[in-house]
């Protein structure tokens, strides 16, 4: 009997990269959508009608109608953070209670976990790793120590005992560090999130989703930051907590690795990277400051401006083979319009030696040899068909196709949901 399969879209990048458009675009051919990793770190950007709204922890697929949407096991929740967004949410659309499920198994940030993340990046000094200060790496800690707290703990009734034991250990853990902090205010509100949070429903959300697979209901996998951010595999310290490969889909969600299908692979025309950390191609000069200031790279997130810098093949076709990507996904390519020339990054040297594998380092000590393309000079916002595309940007495709391996399925001309060429 042939197994039913679920769908992965995540970002190749460092994130940033436009998961939530693609979610949204891809949504309507989905009844659930789950969010399998990460916290309220993610930004997650759909402009529609208008509109524009950044998600960072309920997934994409909510603004679609029809849709369920499940965050799955592998994301840490901050209470405050969800029900924020949930207000917003539903002051744009109404009532979300029947469209959004969280799993019992998801693990709960805690106001002393901010804590923790604050004081932690502050002693590092000049080392800071670029946290976002959402106490997600504490969390994910707690996880792995096994002391954590979990969204089904909050239906026991010894949801307050357990709250305070680990509450307990972390200011013994905040001793060890010459930080000030006060948590009383943030609790309150905290405590009053957890209470507004039982109006949705809490699910064995693996059970969930394989009896949906089960039935042939066709779901979409949404992942969190970007591969090269993750904890094993990403451009280590200077990483997220959590896995944000494939691989992590099937600890994020519950599902068999013989279960995933197509893998949707996020990136941009360009690079960025928020926060500090390895970024070969990244550029200190006029084109830089120019695909900020064209693209609007400043975290959705934080706010921080996005470090800039050209395509880098190296790292893209890492990312390609680590997650089995099937298809890719081509965003902000309208950022590069006005460029005489385009260069890719194909290859590193390093110590007089070429290299054309990532590296263990993430390439900190490396000089990208670049290959050069002419600009296409054409404004691709307007065109709504490959065919329509200038013939130079349409080399740029066959070039990154060529050496990934992969067909670009969506390119992505604009910010609105609309502006969004599907080829096939």
């Amino acid at each position: 009997m042939e197994q039913k399969k679920l769908d992965v879209v995540l970002g190749l990048q460092w994130g940033d990269e436009g998961k939530g458009k693609v979610v949204d675009v891809l949504t309507p051919s989905y009844k659930i959508v789950a969010r399998f990793q990460g916290g309220p770190n993610a930004g997650h950007s759909l402009v529609f009608d208008g509109d524009s709204f950044v998600l960072h922890t309920v997934p994409s697929g909510i603004f679609r109608d029809g849709t369920q949407n499940v965050i799955g096991n592998g994301v840490v929740i901050d209470p405050v953070v969800l029900m924020e967004e949930i207000g917003a949410i539903e002051k744009m659309v109404g009532p979300i209670t029947e469209k959004l499920v969280i799993s019992k198994r998801a693990h709960l940030i805690l106001p002393t976990h901010r804590m923790l993340d604050a004081a932690s990046e502050a002693a590092k000094g000049k080392s800071k790793i670029g946290s976002t200060l959402k106490g997600i790496g504490p969390t994910y800690m707690d996880k792995t120590g096994r002391n954590g707290l979990r969204v089904g703990d909050i239906l026991s009734g010894e949801f307050q005992e357990r709250y305070d034991a680990l509450k307990k250990k972390h200011f013994g853990l905040l001793a060890q560090y010459d930080f000030k902090y006060d948590i009383t205010e943030y609790e309150k509100q905290w405590m009053a999130a957890v209470e507004e949070l039982k109006r949705f429903a809490f699910i064995d959300s693996e059970v969930f989703v394989n009896e949906a697979l089960q039935q042939g209901t066709p779901i979409l996998a949404e992942g969190a930051q970007g591969s090269l951010l993750d904890i094993d595999f990403g451009t280590y310290p200077f990483v997220t907590s959590s896995n944000t490969l494939t691989a992590g889909v099937c600890t994020g969600l519950g599902i068999a690795p013989s279960r995933v299908g197509n893998v949707y692979g996020i990136f941009k025309a360009y690079c960025t990277r928020v926060g500090s950390g390895p970024f070969p191609t990244e550029l200190f000069d006029e084109d830089g400051d120019k695909l900020r200031e064209i693209g609007h790279e400043y975290g959705a997130t934080t706010g921080r401006p996005r470090r800039t810098g050209w395509l880098d093949m190296v790292a893209l076709k890492y990312a390609v083979m680590m997650n089995g990507v099937t298809d890719l996904i081509m965003m902000k390519s309208d950022v590069l319009d006005g460029f005489d020339t385009i260069k890719v990054a194909v290859a590193y040297e390093e110590k007089g030696k070429t290299l054309t594998s990532f590296p263990y380092d993430g390439g900190a000590n490396v000089t990208p040899v670049y290959k050069e393309f002419p600009g296409w000079k054409t404004p691709l916002s307007g065109l709504r068909r490959y065919e329509d595309f200038p013939e130079a940007f349409k080399e740029y495709m066959r070039f990154i196709e060529r050496e990934t391996g992969c067909r670009i399925k969506i390119v992505s001309v604009g910010p609105d949901r609309g502006a969004t060429v599907v080829r096939y």
